[in-house]
């Protein structure tokens, strides 16, 4: 008899601990009688803990840590550096007087540098000692070592740190997107647009959506397995690795890392040497984020190596996923050997991506769209526009809004530098040959020289029409401020056209009608399409 009126104890409960607080609160305001009262009055102490409970997670997870992290002085305008006559990432090995002697020996070998400089004036910024094969191990090993307890984080705890970094890229977005700037060559406005803004979408994502994307889900069985609950929980993977390019030095540094964390991994982040001086200086931004918030800091670790060195990385057992983004024959290698330990990847390659303008487009107004599309960090973007597809029908009113427009950006001032130097013999050499072959340049088309900036790698802003799709500047990634424009007659036959290039990232699709646009995009081979956009 205990047993039983113990077990019945136990079964209501259980049915008092499922009501929910609106239930409660609808029923203690419509009370059918006292013992009703009761009942509820029993149930409400039964949650009144898990409730305190959630209450404290939701405050918890609002607190915002400051912390300060004092700009370079390299960052600000009126610096002035060392101008570097040949730049480039060994510019040290023509000019020793770049090196500090402090710097120059580890353990009696000979230590690996690079020169960081500013591709946009060619001054120097760092001669930076490069990490040997076994202390990247090392690092790995750091991280690694941190990863069981920053596992054990509460996601309150993982959402404070996150609101923490908000507000520092909020409080501190001139500075952060000036060291952006020095390293890149890019101007403020393309850094406020494709640093400061993708990473506070990103952040904002992740403190709204990612504790529910994260949680525990239901899943529903077949009819046999009604008896039973079906869940899938999320884990952290343990240790990852992330390989980002140099074109976003602050959004592609930062977004692996602040994903990365939030689920409860720690990451190791392989950055371009062509941004070293930067990414050291926003991760470290990070760290101090994590010591202010009372975190280990060892959970995220920044090597600067040579590609050599980033070999022994892929292939290191304790990483457990691989996040590329970078160039196509680099990221065979990476798969390569990624598949060698049997570890996961995600890679992010090239793109020609199209602007397909379909007949009756509006052209004036989509026309800077369109612009920031094709120059937006010197076009050095891979979901840029590198392809204009126009139909003949308004061929011509296209050139004759472009042609203008193109023409009055200035290099240094509306269109940052390129990177570095070395793409601009490539790219005289492709626009030379399209011209060859019946394409026309109505703008640009070769380097500038900046009257004061002589050491600046500048490519003028270019127009390039007349374009057919044999041409190479059709197939390949300029990954430079070109716009190339190719007219067509059928747009199923320009569909083909675009679905027979071996890069499929991205498109874009313009037009009045949005079920044209719709079926278009449909039929485009590629992983995401904008419309109107």
């Amino acid at each position: 008899m205990s047993t039983t009126l113990s077990s019945s104890l136990e079964s209501l409960l259980n049915w008092l601990s499922t009501l929910t607080l609106g239930q409660i609160w609808l029923a203690i305001y419509n009370p059918p009688n006292k013992l009703s009262v009761a009942i509820l009055l029993i149930s409400l102490s039964i949650k009144m803990p898990e409730y305190l409970k959630r209450w404290q997670t939701w405050r918890a997870s609002k607190r915002v840590v400051d912390f300060k992290w004092p700009v370079p002085k390299e960052a600000f305008k009126s610096w002035q550096g060392r101008i570097i006559e040949r730049p480039n990432l060994f510019s040290h090995k023509d000019d020793e007087s770049l090196v500090p002697p402090e710097n120059g020996k580890t353990g009696g070998d000979e230590r690996y540098h690079i020169t960081c400089y500013d591709p946009a004036t060619g001054y120097h910024l760092l001669t930076l000692p490069l990490l040997s094969a076994e202390e990247v191990s090392a690092q790995i090993s750091k991280a690694h070592a941190a990863q069981p307890q920053w596992a054990k984080t509460t996601f309150a705890q993982r959402i404070s740190f996150l609101r923490s970094i908000k507000a520092w890229v909020l409080r501190d977005m001139a500075g952060i997107a000036r060291v952006a700037c020095r390293d890149t060559g890019k101007t403020e406005v393309d850094a406020v647009f494709g640093e400061i803004l993708t990473t506070l979408s990103k952040l904002d994502w992740l403190i709204n959506y990612g504790e529910r994307t994260l949680s525990p889900q239901a899943r529903p069985g077949n009819l046999l397995l009604a008896h039973k609950v079906s869940k899938v929980h999320y884990q952290p993977l343990g240790t990852v690795l992330a390989l980002v390019s140099w074109n976003y030095s602050f959004h592609n540094v930062i977004s692996p890392i602040l994903a990365a964390l939030f689920a409860g991994d720690t990451i190791v982040v392989k950055c371009s040497e062509q941004v070293a001086w930067s990414s050291m200086w926003f991760v470290g931004g990070i760290k101090a984020c994590l010591r202010a918030c009372g975190l280990d800091e060892d959970v995220v670790q920044l090597v600067v190596c040579l590609p050599e060195v980033a070999e022994t990385i892929t292939r290191n057992e304790l990483v457990k996923h691989i996040t590329f983004i970078g160039s196509e024959p680099v990221g065979k290698k990476v798969a390569a050997a990624a598949a060698e330990i049997m570890v996961p990847t995600c890679i992010e390659l090239g793109g020609k991506d199209p602007a397909f303008i379909l007949p009756g487009t509006d052209l004036d107004f989509s026309a800077s769209t369109w612009m920031r599309g094709a120059f937006q960090s010197s076009g050095q973007n891979c979901i840029g526009i590198e392809l204009f597809l126009v139909h003949r029908s308004q061929y011509s009113r296209f050139i004759e809004i472009m042609t203008p427009r193109v023409s009055a950006l200035r290099p240094g001032y509306d269109v940052g530098s390129l990177i570095s130097h070395t793409p601009i013999q490539r790219l005289e050499s492709i626009l030379s040959s399209a011209q060859s072959s019946g394409a026309r340049i109505l703008s640009g088309g070769k380097a500038h020289h900046h009257p004061t900036y002589a050491q600046g790698a500048y490519f003028e802003p270019t127009l390039v029409v007349d374009v057919t799709m044999d041409m190479d500047i059709a197939q390949e990634e300029l990954f430079a401020p070109v716009m190339t424009v190719v007219p067509y007659d059928d747009v199923d036959e320009a569909i083909g056209w675009l679905n027979k290039s071996r890069f499929g990232l991205g498109a874009g699709v313009y037009g009045k009608s949005q079920a044209e646009c719709r079926r278009v995009a449909e039929k485009l081979e590629c992983g995401m399409v904008a419309i109107n956009e």
